[in-house]
């Protein structure tokens, strides 16, 4: 390792200011907007609001903190983290420069103080620049040991490695790397250290290895340190093995000492630093208005999908899983009508549930169908119902690109099911658009450089690549909904990340909805463009969707019109409609069509027995039974227009149509039933809460709120007492602990507080069993309370007698 020499470009230590001894004293230096920024960035601590500064130092280092805050850094200043582990404790500046640069790497010496100075905010680094240490917790999850190898590929050091090892045995490594033998194994591991630190010295004795040992130091050299030996190893690991530049790690492993690890390496923590980020640039350039139209149309093609969805669930919604969620099989079937893949249906699906336009309708055979709020949505125009989806699908912490994987427990994760969630998803989805707003208009990345970017701000520190997933998701779902258009961000999409309403940006880009439709010969119609709720509506029950784009293609087929005709429309309302909204004249096949299904339609009734069929045509219904496809409806004849049958209503209609009949199904009294569009809604639902990532960002007037109160706890605490008198009991048993005091005690101190007009220390605990530390001035005892200026919350309160700990005069001069 480099000898510590004044380096250039280090920040310069404070003069004329002792440092710290402690986290807590670090933390009361600061000041308010300082500690402020600290607890901006670090919510947990807020969770409650520390009573003074030394629980806010005590919260800061335990395990969970300390966790939640190294996942939050970025490369380099994690690598910094990672190298202060692994120096000496408290380390030099210098000696920490030398770690990360080798005195040669000029971007990571510049990048080191911005990285050191993230540190200290995070409270994580704490010290002066020739004293800086990492907290200890930190320090204890990013040491190298056996059972957790440091990122930086570096072992034990010599004392730690030997430590166990028997004192004959470390006299022998001495000897044999030339040193003079100590009277005990503590100077014996502190010589065998300094040789290894001392570059010429390590250089000599490097110089006498054979050539295999250098080879088998080299293996070693950058990680893992650890090796495998035999009970009989070769020559260059024995040579090696009673030198102390390989020590014993267990029965059959040997490890290199992190002090030689570091000679060999020219005194690096880290084989490569990050200290720049990875550029993201533009791949592809677009005209801004191409990439503003490729995103309308796809925009216009999402809200076409969802809407679909969601109408194919009014009817007959598929059943809610016993553990939550879609069946496969109903997935499958989603996708199948929507024409797209399963990963794309369940991207949909989610979109649509997070809008809170679909939910489970919560009766005892559950289903999911849509929620009154899709009648208000589809009421909307298109610009603000894209609007409306967009604004949830960018907080949303469902994530449906994980349907169909695995939890922990072994269960295939379902669509709507309760395992989906991922409180990452939202800030990466943000993240990813914001490297996109950050490039020029119409500019689009490759996707690799931006996963590569956000590799970098929060390094994976798991076996997960959740996070490159999540990001490579947020590209394809941005695409596909018409927040980015051509792989750029588009002008909506820039308004929707920047808090503002994209439908005004939106609507002059979409095309004007049409009252219109082209009739042809085969069967088909040709909507030029999106059209009109009446017209849409209508045309979607009596046609199916044949191909989508620019313009859509309906077919007519017996089954679309027989749906037109359970929904109430009469043949006559039929030719009436597509005579009124065509531009073409209607063709002659299609008019035949309607009338020939509409002369069928009804003549068979079904009603409810279990169920029965109905017909004035007794021909007709010795043919039904007469034929082997209904043996499975268990019909048979009660009279001669009559059939009863053991399957349900439903069944029985969707049996009899594939067998090419067109019935009807029929109320008790007689009427034929009209399957209206809006038959099942759910009640009221509100969309699902996105699952926050930890506890959530405090505003301004919190922070304000807790930088008071822990500099008033902060006041209490280390108000000075006055001492106690002779045959009193001590006020406290420690600095920085409640005092304690008979109730008897409490009670005089604070009536001769209340007459002198003199202050007081006292510990109080409140109705929730929070302790705090309190410096107040009595102004009245009664009652059971005490009323008197709080001078650490800077105004007058009242505090119950009983709940006060213990009270102690304070000194003279104190306030």
């Amino acid at each position: 390792m480099p000898e510590p020499s004044t380096a250039a470009g280090a920040p310069e230590s404070g003069t004329g200011a002792s440092s710290p001894r402690s986290l807590a004293e670090a933390l009361r230096a600061r000041d308010d907007a300082a500690l402020s920024a600290l607890l901006h960035s670090r919510p947990d601590l807020l969770n409650p609001v520390p009573g003074d500064v030394t629980q806010l130092a005590t919260r800061a280092g335990t395990r969970a903190s300390v966790v939640r805050a190294l996942e939050r850094l970025d490369r380099f200043t994690l690598q910094t983290a990672e190298a202060l582990a692994v120096a000496p404790d408290p380390c030099p500046y210098p000696v920490l420069e030398g770690l990360l640069t080798g005195g040669e790497d000029e971007r990571a010496r510049a990048a080191l103080p911005g990285a050191l100075g993230t540190l200290r905010d995070q409270a994580l680094v704490w010290g002066e620049e020739d004293r800086l240490r990492l907290v200890r917790t930190a320090r204890e999850l990013l040491a190298p040991s056996a059972q957790r190898p440091s990122p930086t590929g570096l072992g034990p050091t010599v004392a730690e490695a030997t430590a166990g090892m028997s004192p004959t045995r470390v006299q022998e490594i001495v000897a044999a790397a030339g040193l003079p033998a100590t009277h005990d194994p503590v100077s014996a591991v502190t010589a065998l250290t300094a040789l290894f630190t001392d570059p010429e010295r390590m250089s000599a004795l490097l110089d006498e290895a054979p050539a295999e040992a250098h080879q088998v130091l080299g293996r070693l050299v950058w990680g893992p340190p650890y090796g495998e030996v035999t009970p009989n190893p070769a020559p260059p690991v024995r040579w090696l093995r009673d030198r102390g530049l390989l020590l014993p790690a267990t029965a059959r492993t040997v490890v290199l000492p992190r002090e030689v690890a570091l000679h060999l390496r020219g005194g690096l923590a880290h084989r490569d630093t990050s200290p720049v980020a990875p550029p993201v640039s533009v791949h592809r350039e677009h005209r801004p208005q191409l990439v503003d139209a490729n995103a309308a149309g796809q925009a216009l093609a999402a809200l076409a999908t969802v809407e679909e969805l969601v109408k194919s669930w009014e009817h007959t919604g598929p059943p809610v899983l016993r553990a939550g969620g879609l069946s496969v099989r109903d997935l499958k079937r989603a996708a199948a009508g929507l024409d797209a893949s399963e990963a794309s249906a369940a991207f949909w699906i989610e979109l649509a549930y997070a809008a809170g336009l679909l939910a489970s309708d919560g009766e005892a055979d559950e289903r999911y169908a849509p929620t009154p709020a899709f009648d208000e949505w589809r009421e909307l125009p298109p610009a603000e119902r894209w609007s409306a989806l967009a604004a949830a699908w960018l907080p949303a912490t469902r994530t449906a690109g994980l349907v169909g994987e695995q939890d922990a427990k072994g269960r295939t994760l379902s669509v709507l099911g309760p395992e989906l969630d991922r409180s990452a998803a939202p800030e990466v989805r943000r993240r990813v658009l914001q490297l996109l707003a950050d490039l020029p208009e119409g500019g689009s990345p490759d996707t690799e450089a931006v996963l590569a970017r956000l590799a970098w701000e929060r390094p994976v520190r798991t076996a997960s690549d959740l996070r490159a997933r999540l990001a490579g998701w947020a590209l394809t779902e941005a695409e596909v909904l018409g927040v980015t258009g051509r792989g750029a961000l588009s002008g909506p999409g820039r308004a929707l990340l920047e808090h503002r309403d994209p439908a005004p940006l939106l609507a002059p880009l979409l095309p004007e909805p049409v009252d219109h439709v082209l009739l042809q010969a085969d069967l088909t119609a040709v909507a030029p463009g999106p059209l009109r709720r009446p017209l849409g509506d209508t045309l979607a029950v009596l046609a199916d969707v044949e191909s989508k784009g620019g313009a859509t293609v309906y077919r007519f087929t017996p089954g679309s019109v027989r749906r037109a005709l359970d929904a109430g429309h009469a043949a006559a309302d039929l030719h009436a409609f597509l005579k009124e909204h065509s531009r073409t004249p209607v063709p002659q096949p299609l008019a035949y069509l309607i009338d020939d299904v509409a002369r069928r339609h009804g003549h068979l009734r079904v009603g409810a027995a279990s169920s029965y069929v109905r017909c004035d045509d007794d021909a007709m219904l010795g043919e039904i039974l007469a034929d082997k496809r209904s043996a499975g409806m268990g019909l048979r004849r009660l009279a001669p227009t009559v059939l009863a049958a053991r399957a349900e209503p439903t069944a029985l209609l969707e049996g009899l149509r594939a067998m090419g009949y067109a019935p009807a199904a029929e109320s008790g009294t007689g009427d034929v039933l009209v399957a209206r569009a809006d038959a099942h809604r759910t009640p009221a639902r509100s969309a699902p809460v996105p699952v926050p990532d930890g506890p959530p960002v405090p505003d301004a007037t919190l922070l304000g709120a807790a930088v008071r109160a822990i500099r008033a706890g902060d006041l209490a605490a280390t108000a000075v007492r006055k001492e106690p008198g002779p045959g009193a009991g001590p006020a406290s048993a420690a600095p920085g602990e409640l005092p304690r005091t008979s109730p008897a005690e409490t009670l005089a101190t604070v009536q001769a507080a209340a007459l002198t007009g003199s202050a007081v220390w006292i510990g109080y605990v409140n109705a929730d069993g929070a302790a705090s530390q309190r410096v107040i001035a009595p102004v009245r005892v009664e009652g059971g309370f005490v009323t008197g200026y709080d001078h650490t919350a800077d105004e007058v309160r009242t505090y119950a007698l009983h709940r006060v700990t213990g009270v102690a005069e304070l000194a003279d001069d104190h306030l």
